[in-house]
């Protein structure tokens, strides 16, 4: 079982601390300082010290500036350049403190400066406050993008996602899938089963849809109340309907009890399907509407079904 640190880290498991001096009595001091409220991962240079954060994927870093080879500086700024180093703060321990070699840290991306010789104190304490304000940071901004009943990406994230990824495939000439899925029923369920049961419907029917999902680049999302999106980038309309298959049977399987519902006794969802071309000179929103009459005629044939736009 993951300990917890003594001092409240708000997750299952602890934080990860990576080292990195080419002196081992520092990573030592660090190591014996912060061992029993985080997990240290240590590099004796710049460029070991890359590859473990790569590997490890610390929560915070502590980097000291002058080291053979590949220096602190440079360090910080690969760490910083990277999409899973932008978010993580860097502190550097180091010997010139100076106003100067502050603001060149700062340039560079650090957060903090310890100056050596550090005393352990002072350095788990400075540690824990950087991740408990990444910690809130990583929440707040989590907060903004996901739903948080679902935990699949809320309206405004899907459509920020879906905008950047309109004018990547008109620039490319390439398609776009949009799937419209409502939960069929759905009052209907609530009056039957109570509001609570309906969240935790709506949770498990996210679930699913969120496994039909193949690739890193389509997108799920809570489009409001029990209506969901997905986003299928580079997909064409004969591509976009086995994801729709795999998605109605994985909501079927879940076998979620619904006797109020006409389409089954279990929960079932309809989905539209719609694709446009890139470079088509249509907007996204007529994509989105597509889908959503896709959705409706879903609806009327009996729903429990997906039906597709021509293309």
């Amino acid at each position: 079982m993951n300990q917890q640190p003594t001092w409240g880290w708000p997750t299952d498991r602890l934080p990860r601390v990576l080292v990195v001096d080419d002196q081992a009595i520092n990573i030592r001091v660090a190591f014996e300082a912060l061992r029993g409220d985080h997990e240290v991962f240590m590099a004796t240079s710049g460029e070991q010290g890359l590859q473990v954060f790569r590997d490890a994927r610390p929560d915070l870093v502590l980097l000291d500036v002058v080291m053979p080879g590949m220096d602190g500086h440079e360090v910080c700024s690969q760490i910083k350049a990277g999409p899973d180093g932008a978010d993580v703060p860097v502190i550097f321990i180091t010997g010139h403190d100076s106003d100067q070699a502050q603001v060149q840290g700062l340039g560079h991306g650090a957060v903090d400066f310890i100056a050596k010789p550090f005393h352990p104190e002072v350095l788990r304490a400075r540690v824990r406050n950087h991740l408990l304000l990444k910690f809130q940071t990583d929440y707040l901004r989590s907060a903004a993008l996901y739903d948080g009943l679902t935990g699949l990406a809320n309206r405004r994230h899907f459509e920020e996602v879906f905008a950047g990824r309109w004018r990547a495939a008109e620039r490319n000439a390439q398609p776009c899938a949009v799937l419209m899925i409502d939960v069929d029923h759905f009052k209907q369920y609530n009056d039957c089963y109570g509001h609570q049961a309906g969240d935790e419907c709506l949770r498990q029917v996210a679930g699913a849809i969120g496994k039909a999902l193949m690739r890193p680049m389509d997108l799920a999302a809570r489009y409001g109340g029990e209506e969901f999106v997905c986003l299928l980038p580079e997909t064409s309309l004969p591509n976009a309907g086995p994801v729709a298959e795999r998605l109605l049977c994985n909501v079927r399987e879940l076998a979620v009890p619904h006797a109020a519902s006409g389409a089954a006794p279990v929960v079932t969802v309809s989905v539209g399907i719609a694709t446009s071309l890139g470079g088509s000179g249509r907007a996204p929103q007529d994509l989105l509407a597509d889908a959503d009459a896709q959705l409706y005629r879903a609806k009327a044939a009996g729903r429990n079904r997906a039906c597709a736009a021509s293309a």
